[in-house]
């Protein structure tokens, strides 16, 4: 199935999960990562059962705090 990963095109297997995909793509700081598939956030405890389609659209942003 063909998916965009953060703007990119790529080709994965059928089935694959959020969780799946986080590995795959060696995502780093997993405690800060947020996922967002097709515009919508995902909550954390869905990443083990929430699979990916064809089509979908995946951005791993990361919210950290900071500032004065």
């Amino acid at each position: 199935m063909l998916i965009t990963v953060s703007g990119e095109k790529k080709e994965y297997a059928e089935g694959l999960t959020v969780t799946e995909l986080i590995a795959q793509e060696k995502v780093e700081m997993l405690e800060y990562v947020t996922v967002s598939l097709n515009e919508e956030f995902l909550q954390r405890e869905n990443f083990d059962n929430q699979k990916l389609n064809d089509g979908d659209v995946v951005e791993f942003l990361y919210f950290m705090g900071g500032g004065k």
